[in-house]
């Protein structure tokens, strides 16, 4: 069969890697790519800020299955678009992209359905923010409505800062029009966890769960960013909360989905912080996150392929999965400056030396290739993941691989699972 990838960044060239294991794979292209993908399938130029380009694509190639990587062509509706023409394609609807695409329509979506969240006020004018800032302690977390690729929230210190930041997100300047409306929340204490499940608009198949690191510097201190690193072991979720969370989350969305007439299929991506309350939702993604899908790929045993299909044929059950007992852990390789402005064109060094470490694979998000070299081509280059039988040694093979790899301004965080080896 014929099967095509939409993206290319590191989650894109994870599911490439593992779609490339499945027997029943003829021809596995990805669209755009990038210089790492390139090595493990076709890559084909598309524009996926356009609807036309995506279906011209695909119309030439005509896939048996399309995987959809990023958020944006969920948001422009490729989902619904190669469905009315008849081609299987895994993913949401636009109208139940919504779940991602709004943070305010999120939220009222866990209030009306009963789902566990964080305390939240809607604001779409600077007034109102300084009047709901009354209902809140400090700390604050300010997140932008709309899409703003990981960079829309700010753990505000004070209220003069909530009310700051708010401003700057209602103006346009900060995220654009991704922070034309704005939600304040209360500051969630506890553990992040990333859990993902698929559904086939009624039933739904977890996968393994994962811990992912947002803030750039070690000890989780400075901006937020698309994601640092993340790590999967067998013990980040135990079966008993693993069942608390299909039973009064995933489920219960998939269900009010339904019922409010936007079935969702697709992966369904719970972002939850676990308070000493218990697990709060702290948003949603429609896709695959990135760099958890790195990991959790990694300890994936059986066929990618398969899963996929169930979902869009509606027959998901948990045995579309086959889950190693082994730990994995993904480091994120930024260049300079990243989350903020950086230099492209440095190349890379090193990449042979680390593929000869056990257990490694060396994910490529933001890399180009000439002539044999890569060079970083964007703010997160390098997805360096491992997997052994345990957390340390998983962590040991991955930091020496990106000791082993190098390029100019190469920045990465030294305390990836740091915690969970502490535990």
């Amino acid at each position: 069969m014929k099967v095509l990838v939409l993206g290319g960044g590191g989650r894109e060239h994870a599911l490439v890697w593992k779609l490339r294991q499945s027997p029943r794979i003829t021809q596995l292209v990805c669209a755009p790519g990038n210089g790492g993908i390139a090595d493990d399938a076709e890559v084909a130029p598309a524009d996926l800020k356009s609807l036309d380009s995506i279906v011209s694509l695909a119309n030439r190639l005509q896939p048996d299955l399309t995987v959809v990587g990023p958020e944006l062509p969920l948001t422009l509706g490729v989902v619904d678009e190669f469905t009315r023409r008849g081609w299987p394609i895994f993913g949401p609807t636009q109208s139940a992209s919504r779940l991602e695409l709004s943070k305010s329509f999120a939220k009222e979506f866990l209030q009306r359905h009963h789902i566990p969240t964080a305390h939240f006020a809607i604001c779409d004018s600077v007034d109102q923010v300084r009047s709901a800032l009354g209902h809140f302690h400090t700390p604050v977390v300010v997140k932008a409505d709309g899409l703003a690729a990981g960079k829309g929230v700010v753990i505000a210190r004070s209220k003069e800062e909530a009310a700051s930041v708010a401003a700057e997100m209602l103006s346009g300047r900060m995220v654009g029009d991704a922070g034309a409306r704005v939600v304040l929340e209360e500051c969630l204490q506890g553990d992040e966890l990333s859990f993902l499940v698929f559904s086939d608009g009624e039933r739904v198949a977890p996968l393994v769960a994962a811990q992912d690191h947002k803030r750039v510097g070690d000890g989780d201190t400075g901006p937020n960013t698309g994601g640092m690193g993340a790590y999967s072991t067998p013990v980040l979720l135990d079966d008993g909360m693993r069942d608390w969370l299909l039973n009064h989350v995933a489920r219960p969305v998939v269900a009010g989905m339904k019922a409010e007439g936007t079935e969702f299929k697709g992966v369904l991506y719970c972002g939850l912080m676990m308070t000493a309350r218990g697990p709060m939702v702290l948003e949603f993604n429609c896709r695959f996150g990135d760099p958890e899908t790195q990991p959790i790929l990694m300890r994936l045993d059986s066929d990618l392929v398969e899963a996929f299909e169930a979902s869009i044929q509606g027959r998901t059950s948990e045995g579309d999965f086959r889950w190693s007992q082994d730990a994995s852990v993904c480091i994120v390789m930024s260049s300079g400056g990243y989350p903020g402005t950086f230099e492209a064109g440095k190349r890379i060094d090193g990449l042979d030396e680390a593929a000869r470490i056990e257990g490694l694979k060396v994910f490529h998000a933001g890399t180009s290739k000439r002539d044999g070299v890569y060079y970083t081509s964007g703010g997160r280059v390098l997805g360096v993941t491992a997997r052994a039988p345990d957390l340390q040694t998983a962590v040991k093979r991955a930091y020496e691989a990106c000791n082993t790899i190098s390029f100019e301004g190469a920045h990465y965080r030294k305390d990836i699972a740091a915690r969970a080896l502490k535990r």
